[in-house]
């Protein structure tokens, strides 16, 4: 698709093809939409049900319904370890930018600097990892969003991508201020819909070897 002029939200623009995974409340979509105008490229996607999103968080509803209206392709029920075999999200286009904000595997399996813990939340990585470079070329990235401080570090998201055949091309700071409207969300346990402190926070941009 041709745009006339190129629109931009901090380090992504309305002429590239993005994969938003695992999103909460879908506000970090919306805000890109809203940045876009005409938002056609974006396709977002959740963990939950249409049914279990609108039951989890206040604001899900009206955020897809304006999603759907910037153009924006809704998808729900994606499994993040298995989207390259999703004919919802594959269809027959690569994207230029698959990204997963703040990845978690749940507050059911201890706390967060527990060894198990951390093994658990590298393996929901790792999956996204390895599912995400069927989704793009080699000039697209996979970007993660992830706290960099202790016990977070920890995760070693550098070297779970270099397991997978992937390699940091940058690391950027990430600030919630950069999207307006974006609500980080806890997705689990019974602070589902309450926003959780980012702190020092970096974007991870992730290329694939060829």
């Amino acid at each position: 698709m041709d745009f006339s002029n190129t629109l931009t939200c901090s380090h992504y623009n309305n002429t590239q093809r993005i994969l938003l995974v695992g999103e909460g409340d879908f506000s970090f979509s919306l805000c890109l939409a809203k940045a876009f105008g005409s938002a056609t490229n974006i396709t977002a996607t959740s963990l939950d049900t249409r049914e279990e999103l609108e039951q989890n968080y206040k604001d899900a509803k009206n955020n897809v319904e304006e999603l759907e209206r910037h153009g924006c392709t809704v998808i729900h029920g994606v499994n993040v370890h298995s989207m390259g075999k999703d004919h919802r999200v594959l269809r027959s286009v690569v994207y230029d930018r698959v990204i997963f904000n703040f990845p978690h595997a749940g507050f059911h399996f201890g706390r967060e600097f527990d060894s198990y813990t951390i093994l658990q939340h590298q393996r929901v990585v790792k999956g996204f990892f390895l599912s995400a470079r069927e989704l793009v070329d080699a000039s697209g990235e996979i970007h993660v969003t992830h706290k960099i401080a202790y016990p977070f570090t920890n995760w070693n998201i550098k070297t779970l991508g270099e397991e997978e055949g992937l390699y940091c091309v940058r690391e950027i700071n990430f600030e919630t201020c950069q999207y307006p409207g974006y609500s980080n969300k806890r997705g689990s346990g019974s602070d589902w819909d309450v926003s959780f402190p980012v702190g020092l926070s970096s974007t991870f941009m992730f290329r694939k070897h060829m």
